[in-house]
């Protein structure tokens, strides 16, 4: 299979030293600068890293020119066709895959592309073990020492413990028990009509049963290492200083972010339309986490 060719051997002289996974369900056309720089700070932390785009439009003569400069710095990046059957196979996630494609199963409102990416990343990190993450995680620092990890999205401000996880990082080996959890949960309470419910509510239910049991080793993250700012607060992260005590707490926040964040997602549905304006904390991390510096804009 082509990801195996790609990925290579496990000898000391296969230069893939860690299996990162985006997916990627709309056309080429809308894989834009924002996109290009969640590759690019992949790679500035990870540069002996390797990345395959699950995409059907990616996967194509354009597609390789969209990723070519990253080829051209001899980054190691691809674009492959997603392959269900393949990933899913012996799980019940191929039980379910072949009803869908049969039209046993109903869809829903929810885009059916969304719920699809939300089931491809368990299959990708199931069968291969490695990192997945958003189009829209931007990357801070290694994630060489994580193992087995998938972060909280919000905590409880009482107990201080999570209240909601999210599936936008996950590291996890190959096979890990809980992936196999999530896959046969979302095949046993797919439900096509709520936002979330096969996606960041599906790996909250699944660990909020499984924690504490025997067999399951993983780590909850704190919304800090890949969520520092929610989604309703992530436009504070796009603006300049508009004045002394704003600039301080800019720089405050910037600090906070630097030290103790392994990345940071931009929900992408919140602050697509957004500029990036002068002095805000974007443009810092932009500047920090680049590989083409020369090449980005105020629109990311």
């Amino acid at each position: 299979m082509r990801m195996k060719e790609f990925f290579g051997s496990k000898s000391s002289n296969s230069s893939c030293k860690f299996r990162f996974f985006m997916t990627w369900i709309s056309s080429i056309e809308s894989f834009g600068g924002r996109e290009l720089f969640a590759v690019e700070s992949l790679f500035k932390a990870h540069p002996n890293g390797c990345l395959v785009i699950v995409s059907t439009s990616m996967d194509s003569p354009r597609g390789m020119q969209v990723l070519n400069p990253f080829l051209e710095k001899g980054l190691r990046v691809t674009a492959i066709s997603p392959d269900f059957m393949y990933l899913f196979k012996n799980t019940i996630g191929q039980a379910w895959i072949d009803n869908l494609m049969k039209g046993n199963i109903d869809p829903g409102e929810v885009s059916l592309g969304q719920n699809l990416s939300n089931l491809l990343r368990l299959g990708l990190l199931y069968k291969f073990g490695g990192i997945y993450l958003d189009t829209d995680v931007i990357v801070l620092k290694s994630f060489g020492k994580l193992r087995n990890v998938i972060g909280a999205q919000t905590i409880d401000v009482e107990t201080r413990n999570w209240s909601r996880l999210n599936n936008a990082v996950m590291i996890f080996d190959k096979r890990h028990p809980l992936l196999y959890k999530f896959i046969e949960e979302f095949a046993l309470t797919f439900d096509g009509n709520k936002w979330g419910h096969n996606g960041p509510y599906l790996v909250s239910r699944v660990v909020s049963r499984v924690s504490g049991r025997d067999g399951y080793n993983f780590t909850v993250f704190p919304p800090m290492a890949f969520y520092p700012v929610d989604w309703n607060r992530i436009g504070s992260l796009f603006l300049g200083p508009r004045n002394e005590t704003q600039s301080k707490w800019l720089l405050l926040k910037l600090q906070q972010i630097q030290s103790g964040s392994l990345a940071v997602h931009l929900w992408n549905k919140q602050s697509r339309e957004l500029e990036v304006e002068e002095g805000s904390i974007i443009q810092h991390i932009m500047s920090d986490c680049c590989v083409f510096c020369n090449s980005y804009s105020s629109k990311l």
